[in-house]
């Protein structure tokens, strides 16, 4: 098994200047640190990732906590985060919160458990004794896609600003009764998007139904019943709004199940664009939100934070993109 003393001889440096690139303790010429790099693959010196921990205190790993992996929203973010994580040598230890406050907590125990020198957390509805636990351990934390505390780091998009675009869009095909299914209550995400419908109505001059916003949830089968219950009012929208994928699918199944044609019958957008968002038929009009930069962002503000802890804390919120195809049109 090759040693330290390997890499230094192969490279032509100390064993000290390689102990300085494999852990990073001090700045080494950018040629040198290559060639240590390059000897260090040329004799198959792997380091003691352990012992490395123990004398820096660093476990060159960070934990991602998020909620419904299988959501492809956060899925495009965590390969964003771990792409990035890669290119700058950290290891990622991957967990779902379910949206589960108790879950979530526990889950950032075990993360701080395992050493990791800190985390990404998309936090659930009610997150106040899982970031209290962070502050509790000092533990370095970004907050993604929900900003509630700008206590943290934290990278979300202007999603109110998104909203009102998205309904600006729909209103101008003639629409005047325009239906939303929101998303799980209590998420800043929500709340802001929300917002952002009932700003749009205001500034339009159009009529705010309290009818025609009704929660959702992450769950499709949530968004179907909102949908069915938005369709079934004595004056229906001739316009749904999705405030996320999950609605979309759910308001779609619902619509087709009623034997409706979008957008003949009735006209829908959403939030979250997603890669089969144009296989349906017709193709949908949906908010792009730009995943893997909020990945990106959010790794290398992470590791910003580690390596400089008393930095200002920083709220990053990227623009979101209309992507507009052609499930809404004029009304009849």
């Amino acid at each position: 098994m090759a040693t330290i003393v390997d890499v230094a001889r192969a490279a032509g440096v100390s064993v000290s200047t390689v102990s300085h690139v494999v852990n990073r303790t001090r700045r080494v010429a950018p040629a040198t640190a290559k060639a240590v790099q390059s000897a260090i693959d040329a004799v198959g010196f792997r380091p003691n990732v352990l012992a490395r921990a123990l004398k820096t205190a660093s476990t060159q790993s960070v934990g991602i906590a998020v909620s419904a992996i299988s959501n492809a929203y956060f899925s495009d973010i965590i390969c964003a985060i771990e792409t990035e994580c890669a290119r700058l040598g950290m290891m990622v230890f991957l967990s779902d919160t379910q949206d589960d406050p108790e879950r979530e907590l526990a889950v950032l125990r075990a993360l701080h458990q395992r050493r990791v020198d800190g985390v990404i957390l998309a936090p659930s509805a009610d997150p106040s004794r899982a970031l209290a636990f962070l502050r509790a351990v000092n533990l370095p934390c970004v907050l993604v896609d929900r900003t509630p505390d700008a206590s943290f780091d934290q990278v979300g998009v202007s999603n109110c600003e998104a909203m009102r675009e998205l309904v600006d869009h729909v209103a101008g095909f003639g629409h005047r009764r325009i239906g939303y299914i929101g998303g799980h209550p209590g998420f800043e995400t929500t709340v802001a998007r929300i917002a952002g419908y009932r700003e749009s109505l205001k500034r339009l001059g159009l009529p705010l139904d309290e009818r025609l916003l009704v929660p959702g949830s992450e769950s499709t089968n949530c968004a179907t019943t909102a949908a069915h219950a938005l369709l079934s009012l004595p004056d229906p929208p001739t316009a749904i709004v999705a405030g996320n994928n999950m609605a979309m699918i759910g308001a779609m199944r619902a619509i087709r199940a009623l034997g409706l044609r979008v957008p003949r019958d009735i006209s829908i957008a959403g939030f979250d664009d997603f890669e089969w968002a144009d296989c349906f038929e017709p193709r949908l009009t949906l908010v792009a939100q730009p995943c893997e930069e909020i990945g990106r962002r959010a790794a290398a503000l992470l590791l910003q934070r580690i390596a400089e802890p008393d930095r200002a804390r920083e709220t990053i919120r990227l623009p979101a993109r209309l992507v507009v195809r052609e499930s809404c049109a004029r009304i009849r």
